[in-house]
């Protein structure tokens, strides 16, 4: 949190635990729609999976991505994390382009 808190990314605010509908996500950047989980241990079984798959494919059906890393990263790699969040900014515009671009 401490990594992204105060729009210390690049000027984004994230907010944390934040709801979207049923659910609600770890952390959250509105002018991305960029939501971004943490697993832990409690996340490796079949039922949790099951529950984050739903989470993922409602917030998909919203338009808000969603990005996963796990616990351990954010210790050992907060780096690779911080340039992987970032490397989301501004999904939703480039997809747009993609989608209204000509063939060829």
């Amino acid at each position: 949190w401490s990594a992204i808190k105060n729009a210390k990314l690049d000027g984004r605010k994230f907010r944390r635990q934040h709801s979207i509908g049923p659910y609600i996500v770890d952390f959250y950047c509105v002018d991305e729609w960029l939501a971004v989980e943490l697993d832990g241990q409690v996340h490796r079984n079949e039922r949790a999976e099951l529950h984050d798959k739903r989470r993922r494919e409602y917030l998909n059906s919203v338009g808000i991505k969603v990005i996963r890393f796990e616990n351990f990263l954010i210790f050992d790699e907060i780096e690779v994390v911080t340039h992987r969040i970032k490397s989301f900014f501004g999904w939703k515009h480039k997809e747009f382009e993609q989608q209204n671009s000509p063939p060829g």
